[in-house]
């Protein structure tokens, strides 16, 4: 392993870089559909034969483009579908997520590169030592050795790991039955919010699932009351904006995007006039808020940011990166969309991402 090549990668030059980014954006699909064919018949010699020269395609195209990183990534990916293709191991579901979690790495190295990002959060040293480790190993040690690899290019840790520990101080002092009218209504106006696409269907229960698990997962530091009104409140302030702001898939314009960060101001001004709730505006106000700084409305840094919004961040972009990778199938979108959260080290509360893993890991062993 070219260890300089993961850490410091080269370029031949951004036009390359580009060129490579557009032809691997064509042979993905093709590799991931090829790799859920065999899963159906993992004895087919031609899909064997196919997504070999697929891989070996992309290790050519990176070493003509000059991106060391797609050739360190896909040279043991080939060795290990040469072995495959002379039955010295078996083709597996294990080592097919290992494959794909390697294109989507692979894809979100490029992705990193082209805006000048660091690499260190997708654990490209585990990958591909893992990778090679893993072209190497005996035929009954594939599995086994896939999980490892999984797991620690993931970030997934065990039950025990660091926890949010700060305890839970309830804000609430309503009546039981107030308090579940109001979530109600909350809940109705998500759902209002859920209908002006088929995209977000099911989308709010999503959502509280996830941040309720993930508090929960952390010994419940935040309220669950006032987390639940924050996950269905947080978006209803785009419903006051024009529908062309928001609901159209192009890039947004200055004027659009000045607008978008008014919501979350709309929905917690609304939850800071009701009784009981101003933790939960608190949470909604801050939701786009990063920990280093670089965040809306107010530019808060990590220290000044509560915690029930920092879950609703994480939640609400693993969300939004499932949604638009759902045509590669929901292991897929979940897997990237994880990749994506634990590579995004400045945009997310570090507390947070380890309970967040547990839970998604507890959905994807279901």
């Amino acid at each position: 392993m070219d260890i300089t090549a993961l850490l410091l990668p080269k370029i031949g030059s951004r036009e390359s870089l580009q060129e490579f980014i557009d032809s691997l954006a064509e042979q993905v699909p093709d590799i991931e559909r090829d790799i859920a064919r065999l899963k159906l018949a993992p004895g087919d010699k031609s899909l064997l034969a196919r997504l070999f020269r697929a891989l070996h395609n992309v290790k050519g195209n990176a070493s003509v483009c000059g991106v060391e990183i797609g050739v360190a990534i896909a040279q043991p990916i080939e060795t290990l579908l040469a072995r495959l293709r002379a039955d010295e191991i078996d083709f597996s579901d294990l080592l097919a997520e290992v494959i794909l979690l390697a294109m989507d790495r692979l894809e979100l190295s490029l992705e990193a590169l082209a805006g000048n990002r660091s690499l260190a959060p997708l654990k490209l040293l585990e990958l591909v030592g893992g990778l090679e480790v893993l072209a190497g190993t005996d035929k009954d040690a594939i599995d086994e050795r896939s999980v490892l690899l999984i797991e620690a290019v993931t970030g997934f840790r065990p039950a025990g790991a660091a926890r949010v520990t700060k305890p839970r101080v309830s804000v609430i002092s309503r009546s039981p039955e107030n308090i579940a009218a109001d979530l109600r209504f909350f809940r109705s106006l998500s759902l209002q919010f859920e209908a002006r696409s088929p995209l977000f269907k099911g989308r709010g229960e999503r959502l509280l699932q996830l941040a309720l698990d993930t508090d929960k997962a952390a010994g419940n530091p935040v309220d669950p009351a006032q987390l639940k009104a924050a996950v269905y409140m947080h978006d209803f302030g785009m419903m006051l904006l024009p529908e062309s702001a928001w609901l159209k898939l192009d890039k947004l314009a200055a004027d659009d995007k000045r607008l978008l960060h008014s919501h979350p101001a709309q929905a917690a001004g609304l939850l800071e006039r009701m009784e009981g709730w101003r933790e939960a505006a608190r949470m909604v106000a801050e939701h786009h808020e990063m920990p280093d700084g670089c965040g809306y409305p107010k530019k808060l840094k990590a220290e000044e940011i509560c915690a029930g919004a920092k879950i609703l961040a994480i939640v609400d972009a693993f969300e939004a990166v499932t949604l638009k990778h759902s045509h590669r199938g929901q292991s897929r979108s979940i897997l990237r969309a994880i990749a994506e959260v634990n590579a995004c080290d400045n945009q997310f509360a570090p507390e947070w991402i380890d309970p967040f893993n547990a839970v998604i890991r507890r959905m994807l062993e279901k």
